[in-house]
């Protein structure tokens, strides 16, 4: 374990770094409800399952949805997002657990549903992006 992370096979610090820079970038995006900046976290064909149960596909289309969805259902929600474990599925591929605790506007947990996140982030030849990910409302009395 690293840094409280569990990290399974040999990913290099330099990749841990920069896995952990594309959650905190999403995080970072979502709560400055900036849907530009949380698209760019997608690889352009990128595939994501949101906790609705909505598939989008394609960082235009995950704008496009977080985008509305940011000024309007999300737009008093904020987030920390903690990577909790990495897993490397291949070379330049990482699979990574993360846990969405709900925070105030000032970063204070606060009660409310909880995410369980999959993200596959992937290099591309413009630097690591989300290519899959699906997102999952957790009951915090579950988790």
């Amino acid at each position: 374990m690293t840094s409280g992370i569990l990290v399974v096979g040999t990913i290099p610090p330099g990749t841990q770094d920069a896995v952990i820079g594309v959650v905190k970038g999403l995080e970072k995006a979502f709560n400055e409800k900036d849907p530009v900046a949380l698209g760019g976290q997608y690889a352009e064909y990128a595939s994501w399952t949101n906790a609705r149960g909505t598939r989008l596909d394609g960082r235009q289309e995950i704008f496009e949805s977080g985008a509305v969805a940011l000024k309007s259902f999300l737009r008093d929600s904020f987030a920390r997002y903690d990577v909790v474990k990495m897993l490397e599925a291949a070379p330049g591929v990482i699979a990574v657990n993360v846990v969405q605790i709900p925070v105030d506007s000032a970063g204070r947990a606060v009660d409310g549903t909880q995410g369980a996140t999959l993200y596959v982030i992937a290099e591309q030849a413009d630097g690591w992006h989300i290519v899959a990910g699906q997102n999952m409302a957790v009951d915090p009395q579950t988790v």
